[in-house]
């Protein structure tokens, strides 16, 4: 192997340069981007340190933000970039998401549309598939906990009212509201989401689990199903 193909491997490095035991020493805050990505990956290839390798992932996919939306497939495609690094960059990345859409302090309380949009916007707004969720509330519309009910195309199939309202007694939840993002950008609602949104309404009634809202969230913005006079 000649001198230009020689790569220097992280634990050939002096302890002190090692993203792993600079962390532990000073502190995350105290690495670059590249670094906490190599923390991750935690090793390279046979020409590639995990710092190298971080530095191409974020090159290639454009920062963090373009990594983040990179699919299974997608990721995988960089050579050294197997199934057990893609696993735990999903992690990190979904870690993220949920730290970001957690509020410290009292329960958040919904009071308007916005706060559902607020509540999840930064868990969802980077989905390149449709994720329905419910978000369960008590008797004074403090969230008790957000679930994921479906993850795809959204019909009737995925979204059966059986599941959603079994949950919602499980968690003692007095009133639901539904939200689903829209990959396109555009939460305009389709027929079908018009059609659900009403059925599940309706069952709602009968068992008396109200449906505030069905959220449907954007590139930029939201709609409210219950604004528009749906529910």
């Amino acid at each position: 192997m000649s001198s230009m193909e020689y790569r220097i491997k992280i634990k050939e490095l002096p302890e002190d340069l090692r993203p792993r035991e600079r962390l532990l020493r000073e502190g995350p805050e105290a690495l670059s981007t590249v670094e906490l990505l190599a923390v991750l990956l935690r090793t390279g290839t046979s020409t590639m340190s995990a710092l190298d390798l971080a530095a191409l992932l974020l090159t290639k996919n454009r920062g963090l933000l373009g990594l983040a939306e990179c699919s299974i497939e997608e990721l995988c495609s960089t050579r050294g970039v197997g199934p057990a690094k893609v696993a735990q960059l999903k992690a990190a990345v979904e870690l993220g998401k949920r730290m970001a859409s957690e509020v410290k302090g009292p329960r958040q309380v919904i009071r308007a549309p916005a706060d559902v949009h607020n509540l999840l916007r930064e868990r969802m707004r980077h989905y390149d598939r449709e994720h329905f969720k419910a978000i369960f509330l008590n008797t004074k519309h403090h969230v008790i906990t957000v679930e994921t009910v479906s993850v795809g195309s959204l019909n009737s199939s995925l979204v059966h009212p059986r599941e959603l309202f079994k949950n919602s007694i499980k968690r003692s939840a007095a009133a639901l509201i539904l939200a689903h993002n829209h990959p396109s950008g555009d939460p305009t609602p389709s027929a079908e989401d018009i059609e659900i949104t009403r059925r599940l309404a309706e069952v709602g009634n009968i068992i008396g689990i109200q449906v505030l809202d069905h959220i449907i969230i954007g590139e930029n913005g939201f709609i409210s199903l219950k604004e528009q006079g749906i529910i």
